[in-house]
Formats: structure tokens, C-alpha cells, sequence
């Protein structure tokens, strides 16, 4: 495929191919492809565009897009993903944070905590982000994965909160010790039966970390009854939910003892997030 020498060239070069290859939005990441590759500040992309590349150069960038041609998400070549307000290292090894979460952290902000706890923390993106918009707050991030703990650690690094952070290999609430004024989840909750109906670049993010292999019911069967073993008086539990798991999830707050239980749209007008508060 021949290209104009010039960084503007190379970014029209791989929209076409990405265009081609079925990809949305193919300008916009023709553009985070070229300046990744070329090491060029997202920002400053702009002001180089005019800027000469060699042939090398551009092979380099055509082999760089080269997973994302064959399907891989954009985020596994850029090597990171936007969440919140940073941008959080990811892997095959962990799920991509997605804007919906963003209404997770936004209600968990609105509560007063000092003490957090994120089961199956995964990227850490929740967790971490929590602890940024709260400097005075430390937490706890649980996963059942080493490799995504390892990821986790990588980014409290980058948000400069490792020293308010710790993380733990723990199947939800086995190895946790201690109380939480807030404890927060993004678990499994994508049923069995609604796998094939995904996007196929989800076929690139860990399985265990989109479905349970069952109803997508179980992993708030063990939280919500768990929680109040490790929430402070007063405390909050706070579970993000597929779009039509609201009643169910909700009736599990009730069982549990929960008040002030409510169920939370996402910027869809979705259900997103169920919350309710531990009593005392």
C-alpha cells in the first residue's frame, strides 16, 4: 500500500485500511494509531502533520495497526484505554473500562468514605480512580487474577496512588480482612446465553471477566449477602448490573438488609448501577 511520505499521508493511509477492514470511526483511530507509533503527543498532532516520514516509518505504522485489522480492540495496540480522567494501561490479561462504569465511580464519589474495597478490580480503573478524585481515601482491589493485579499495580503507579493502594489475590471475598465505607464491583454479569450477541473484539478481553457462565446472576449472589461482613456501619455497597438486571439485583440488596436501596441509569437512560447502604 503506497502513502504519501508525510505524517498526514500515513494517518489517511491507515483509515483506508481500517475503513476497509470494517472499522468505525477509522479517521479518529488512524490518528491515535500515528501518533502512539510515532511518538507524537496526541495533542501536538496537529502541528506535525505536514511532517516528512520515511518508508520505514510507515511500514512500522501499518504493522502496529496490524492487530487491529485482523479485530483486536484499539486498545490492546494503543496499549491503553481512557477512563474517567486518565488514561489506564490494559492487556488481554483485563477488561476494558468503559464510559458505562464511569456512572459507578460518579455515584461512589457522591458518598463520603475513607476506606474502599473493589472486588474484582481487574485494570484497577474503578478503584483507582475513586482514590484520585479522593486524596484523604485509601483502598483494597481484589481479583482472582495475577496478571490483571499486575496491570492494577501499573496504574496506580501512573495515577500516583500506589501508596493509598493495595491489591489482593482473593475469589471475591475469601481473603479480605477488615471494614469498608464503601465497597464497589463491576463483576461478571454478561448471562451465557447473550455471549454471542457481543461485539467480536470482545472475544480479545478475558471471558471469566464478562460472564458467568451461567445467568450472569452469580457473582452478586456472593457480594451483596458478603457485604455487610466487611461494611462499616453506614456504609455503602455499590454493583454495576447488565441493563435488565436492576429488579433482580435489587431484591438482592432487601434480603441482605440494605436500605436506601436505588437503582442507577447510565447516560442511555439504562439501569447501570444498583447501591444500597449497610445499617447503623
Amino acid at each position: 500500500m503506497s502513502c504519501v511520505g508525510t505524517v498526514d499521508g500515513a494517518i489517511t493511509c491507515l483509515a483506508k485500511a481500517l475503513q476497509k477492514a470494517g472499522i468505525d470511526d477509522a479517521m479518529r483511530e488512524a490518528r491515535l494509531i500515528t501518533a502512539m507509533g510515532l511518538g507524537i503527543d496526541r495533542a501536538r498532532l496537529a502541528l506535525a502533520l505536514q511532517d516528512p516520514i520515511g518508508n520505514a516509518d510507515l511500514q512500522m505504522l501499518l504493522e502496529t495497526a496490524g492487530p487491529r485489522l485482523e479485530g483486536r480492540p484499539l486498545s490492546h495496540v494503543l496499549g491503553q484505554r481512557a477512563f474517567y480522567n486518565h488514561d489506564f494501561r490494559v492487556t488481554p490479561d483485563v477488561l476494558d473500562p468503559r464510559p458505562d462504569t464511569e456512572t459507578l465511580v460518579n455515584a461512589a464519589l457522591a458518598r463520603p468514605f475513607r476506606r474502599v474495597l473493589d472486588l474484582g478490580t481487574g485494570s484497577g480503573a474503578i478503584l483507582l480512580s475513586l482514590l484520585d478524585g479522593r486524596p484523604d481515601a485509601c483502598g483494597l482491589g481484589t481479583d482472582i487474577s495475577e496478571a490483571a493485579l499486575g496491570i492494577a499495580r501499573v496504574n496506580a503507579a501512573r495515577l500516583r496512588v500506589q501508596d493509598r493502594s493495595d491489591f489482593l489475590l482473593s475469589d471475591w471475598f475469601a481473603q479480605v480482612e477488615g471494614g469498608f465505607d464503601l465497597i464497589v464491583s463491576n463483576p461478571p454479569y454478561i448471562a451465557l446465553d447473550e455471549m454471542d450477541a457481543l461485539a467480536p473484539e470482545l472475544a480479545f478481553e478475558p471471558r471469566m471477566a464478562l460472564t458467568d457462565e451461567g445467568d450472569g446472576l452469580s457473582a452478586y449472589r456472593v457480594i451483596v449477602p458478603g457485604a455487610g461482613g466487611h461494611l462499616r456501619p453506614g456504609g455503602w455497597l455499590m454493583v454495576e448490573i447488565g441493563w435488565r438486571q436492576g429488579p433482580a439485583a435489587g431484591r438482592m440488596f432487601a434480603d441482605a438488609g440494605f436500605a436506601d436501596i436505588d437503582v442507577l441509569p447510565d447516560l442511555d437512560g439504562r439501569d447501570r448501577v444498583v447501591q444500597g447502604r449497610w445499617p447503623g
